[in-house]
């Protein structure tokens, strides 16, 4: 037969990489890059995987049943028919609500970052609202909330664009690029190819990782911070910038809160009611460059009078002391000299001028940053005092800094009709600021609901995707939080540890086995521009559905398929295009897809101010002292690091973190041959002192003993690494049958399973995020895993 090809785009990761589908006699044979298609300059080894992934003997064909209880070594799964399952799940979801309420139906979808949800998360989303719940776990604590959502609290929308909004670094314009605990060779390889053409026409790269990985080998300044201290070489940074003058005076002046004064004796803002009885008090105040009060509305943006307010002033005014928002700023920046961050941050404190000179004067600068800073208890003040880096180079939304980017006009989904109030999410009564505020819930706080019925019981799950027990730390109560669920259905391409607790599972398709509509590719405005179909490349097997069709499917067995367009897709692409002039039938005849004219506007903020309560850019923010937060993202250790826990320093000398690796998705694809072939063990990088010290050699099997436990992994020498720092890999567990390994059991002590020794109760305050980036171990040789 011959081969056919066909174009597509990649939807394994956030990447969405452009690529030409390739076929013979109805088989997906394999994946080449498209470079037609903004986002199609390379494939990764895991795109080029992917007949191996569809074709797979583990694929999970049809629907089953648990017929035995949870805990039963042999679940005694039952095949049964696609309606029997639908039926049966929406009886159930029912019989939870009518017993507890909506809001015990908890939704979970594995992170778009690493998987195709995307293509299906705003209808998860609706399904969710249309039943009336409102707790969905999608990896946002651990995957997005430091560069989408913390740092809001700074622009009124996400400096760094996480799929859901956010701006973009505008990489082919900036002069110099800051990559953030982010190894885009390894998670995002558009922005990686981007970075490579910008090097070539002269821009300067930072890298700032614990590891030198990546695009660290081509950077003008590779920076080495201890995991979890990100946040105090950012004020370190930004204490250079300020004490030389490197910033953007007029910006921070016009458009950011720092000259704001702020009261000494409550932290607050000053308002003008303070020091004139009766004045309106939603007014703030300011100086003028002549020491002069100038009233500041909050509510249209604007001071009372032309002329510029003073950036750094301390009056007192009726009794009251205050200094400016940035004088305070500028005070707690001042405590991180280049000597206490390299003292700090275990890096050479020549490197913090270097940065903010190479910052300042190859301006416009741009930033991306990753999972590297988000995954400790200190990540939404390390994201935000990041993004006051970004704000002090007055590049936010200009010409090569990061950017807003337009994108196709297309219509949202309406309002779900007749759903019921939903109550607050899990999590909101305790960290109102955190992912709560957007819906989202940590699977710590759904394990609280099902085992502690706090704040309320929840029973139900409805998962797409995912692998929380190997995902997120504590595993073990993770485990036993499954097992409570009054009921739970789950949809995914293999049976993993998680889904093995469901009481029905069902078979979803993989990207290449469905369609989808694509409209933007975020990385650019020729990116954004795009709008595709992504046709699939072969027929479903066995009776896989895409979790679109399944979420559709279960709106109508749950008695809302008025909401859903009765089940029928292409129904509601059709309402989503209307508005752009696009058809269906005219995407389908431009499979690589079609672009809409767009053009970027810079500077938005001079049209509108931020969407902040200040209407500035936010150096102080006030929404944290109203819930017991520091209001500037002042440094804190991490909570499981050296300075933190001295006292078992002795015992656990060395700082663990981990990466991700570049063969897989998370804890995907480790039962693919290619890919396994590669990597068939996990690995710990050590430096080759700390190895020597503790009688390791390459290739040898340690202990990676913790406060909590001990796993194992064999041993790899990495000279870049500090000689305190252990580099782990999480998201083991898969066996590979055609290259003779087993699987492994997530929960045995001495396996492989890195997140077994991690603790879920010490959190960021805010956003409760898990430490999985910086915890305490010691490596020890042993002869073989237990």
């Amino acid at each position: 037969m011959p081969v056919e090809r066909k174009q597509g785009h990649c939807a394994l990761c956030i990447a969405r990489c452009g690529c030409t589908y390739v076929t013979q006699d109805g088989r997906l044979v394999g994946l080449e890059p498209d470079p037609t298609h903004p986002t199609g300059q390379a494939l990764c080894a895991k795109g080029r995987a992917a007949p191996e992934l569809v074709y797979h003997p583990d694929r999970l064909l049809h629907p089953m049943r648990r017929t035995r209880p949870k805990g039963d070594p042999d679940p005694g799964w039952r095949r049964i028919s696609w309606e029997e399952a639908l039926a049966e799940t929406a009886s159930a979801l029912r019989r939870i609500a009518d017993r507890h309420g909506p809001r015990a139906i908890a939704f979970s979808r594995a992170s778009g970052s690493c998987t195709s949800t995307n293509d299906a998360g705003p209808w998860i989303a609706r399904l969710m609202r249309g039943i009336g719940a409102s707790n969905m776990m999608n990896n946002v604590d651990i995957c997005g909330w430091g560069r989408g959502f913390a740092t809001t609290y700074t622009f009124g929308v996400g400096s760094l664009a996480t799929g859901a909004g956010g701006a973009m670094p505008e990489i082919e314009r900036a002069g110099c690029l800051i990559l953030w605990g982010y190894n885009p060779s390894h998670s995002r390889l558009t922005h990686a190819t981007a970075t490579v053409a910008a090097l070539k026409r002269g821009m300067k790269l930072i890298v700032i990782d614990p590891r030198h990985v990546g695009l660290a080998n081509k950077a003008d300044l590779w920076i080495r911070p201890r995991p979890g201290s990100d946040g105090a070489l950012a004020l370190g940074i930004a204490n250079v910038m300020i004490a030389r003058g490197w910033f953007d005076l007029d910006f921070v002046r016009r458009w950011s809160n720092g000259p704001l004064l702020v009261r000494e004796d409550t932290g607050r803002l000053l308002r003008l009611s303070d020091i004139e009885p009766g004045a309106d008090p939603a007014l703030l105040v300011a100086l003028d460059e002549a020491g002069a009060v100038l009233p500041y509305d909050p509510r249209n943006g604007a001071y009372a009078r032309d002329g510029l307010p003073a950036l750094d002033a301390a009056p007192i005014l009726a009794g009251i002391a205050c200094r400016t928002a940035f004088a305070r700023y500028a005070a707690l920046c001042a405590e991180w000299t280049p000597a206490r961050v390299a003292e700090t941050c275990w890096v050479p404190a020549a490197q913090v001028e270097q940065a903010a000179r190479m910052i300042w004067e190859a301006r416009p600068t741009a930033y991306y940053a990753w999972s590297g800073h988000e995954q400790h208890t200190n990540t939404t003040q390390t994201a935000r005092a990041i993004s006051l880096i970004h704000l002090l180079t007055g590049c936010f939304d200009a010409p090569g800094g990061n950017v807003l980017l337009p994108g196709a006009n297309l219509a949202a989904a309406p309002p779900v009709k007749g759903a019921p109030d939903a109550s607050p999410a899990l999590g909101m009564a305790d960290r109102p600021l955190g992912i709560a505020r957007w819906g989202f819930v940590s699977p710590e706080e759904i394990y609280r609901g099902v085992l502690e019925g706090k704040p309320y019981r929840v029973a139900g799950l409805v998962s797409f995707g995912g692998n929380m027990l190997v995902s997120h730390a504590d595993p073990r109560r993770g485990r036993d939080a499954l097992a409570a669920f009054e009921f739970s259905v789950h949809a995914d391409l293999f049976m993993n540890p998680s889904a093995a607790f469901a009481d029905i599972v069902l078979p979803a398709a993989t990207p290449f086995e469905a369609e989808a509509l694509k409209a933007g590719f975020d990385v650019s405005e020729a990116a954004q521009a795009r709008v595709q179909l992504r046709q699939a490349a072969v027929a479903p097997v066995g009776e896989s559905r895409s979790d679109m069709q399944i979420a559709f499917d279960l709106a109508v067995a749950l008695g809302l398929g008025e909401q859903f367009w009765q089940g029928d897709q292409q129904a509601a692409w059709r309402e989503q295009l209307a508005p752009s002039g696009l058809t269906l039938e005219a995407l389908r005849d431009a499979p690589g897809g079609l672009d809409v004219p767009l053009t970027t506007r810079y500077r938005k903020y001079e049209q509108s101010g931020f969407a902040t309560p200040t209407r500035k850019a936010q150096i102080h923010c006030e929404a944290f002292l109203d819930h017991g937060q520091a209001s500037l993202p002042a440094f804190e250790e991490p909570l499981m690091g050296p300075a933190a826990r001295p006292d078992l320093a002795a015992d656990f000398p060395l700082v663990l973190t981990s990466a991700k690796h570049t063969l897989f998705c998370e804890s995907q694809h480790r039962n693919l041959p290619s890919l396994r072939r590669q990597a068939r063990e996990p690995e710990l990088d050590l430096h080759p002192e700390a190895a020597k010290a503790r009688g390791i050699a390459a290739g040898d099997w340690v202990e990676i003993a913790t406060p909590l436990g001990r796993v194992c992994a064999r041993a790899a020498l990495n000279a870049s690494l500090d000689p305190r720092v252990a580099v782990g890999q999480h998201g083991w567990w898969q066996g590979c049958e055609a290259l003779g390994l087993a699987g492994e059991d997530p929960f045995a002590e001495g396996g492989t399973n890195l997140n077994l020794v991690l603790g879920g109760d010490l959190v960021d305050p805010i956003s409760g995020t898990q430490p999985l980036k910086s915890w305490l171990c010691e490596v020890r040789r042993v002869a073989s895993p237990a």
